[in-house]
């Protein structure tokens, strides 16, 4: 099996859920911008240090410093047959580095699955998570504009790769073994 998809929705959508399912099932990588990202605030590195400032105000991080960590990620040797991107693209000018990326490595982008989740869904989701993991971004003071962001910042990718022919939409309201019937489906179609 050899794919190369992005994994997108809103906070809460269950992305990560999918993407770990993904993993598991089919031997390719899950790239979770997201992880990364939190594993240098941990490290207490200089890029961490950078990257806290915007996770605690709950904005995204600036595109140049997620564009260089995807880089040096897709270079890796467990990246070369697949990989399940979660969290990346965020942004129009992302995945158009993205694809530039992709095409500097003769390795086209495969498909786009998109975890569509209703707002109110969405705050319980990550008011639950918050009381589970105690994420700072995941505070009831942060959830609403965390959404707000996705929605002005990310949404504009639904249609970005709607006009590529590489989205499918996903009711990420389903419970989650019924999300990966959809996701498997898609996911295994590109083998």
């Amino acid at each position: 099996m050899s794919a190369d998809v992005v994994l997108l929705g809103p906070p809460g959508s269950g992305k990560g859920t999918q993407a770990v399912r993904l993993t598991t099932k089919y031997g390719v990588p899950q790239i979770a911008t997201g992880d990364i990202l939190r594993a240098q605030v941990e490290a207490g590195t200089r890029l961490g240090r950078q990257v806290n400032a915007y996770l605690d105000r709950g904005e995204l991080v600036p595109d140049s410093l997620v564009v260089d960590i995807i880089r040096d990620r897709l270079s890796q040797p467990d990246a070369q047959h697949g990989f399940v991107l979660d969290g990346f693209p965020r942004t129009v000018p992302q995945a158009r580095a993205l694809d530039q990326l992709l095409v500097e490595l003769n390795r086209p982008l495969d498909a786009v699955i998109y975890l569509d989740v209703d707002r109110t869904s969405l705050v319980d989701r990550l008011a639950q998570r918050a009381l589970l993991d105690q994420r700072s971004d995941d505070r009831p003071d942060v959830i609403p504009h965390r959404i707000d962001v996705f929605l002005e910042q990310t949404a504009p990718l639904i249609e970005y790769y709607r006009g590529q022919g590489k989205l499918s939409l996903i009711d990420g309201t389903l419970l989650p073994d019924q999300v990966a019937v959809a996701v498997d489906s898609i996911f295994g179609s590109l083998s």
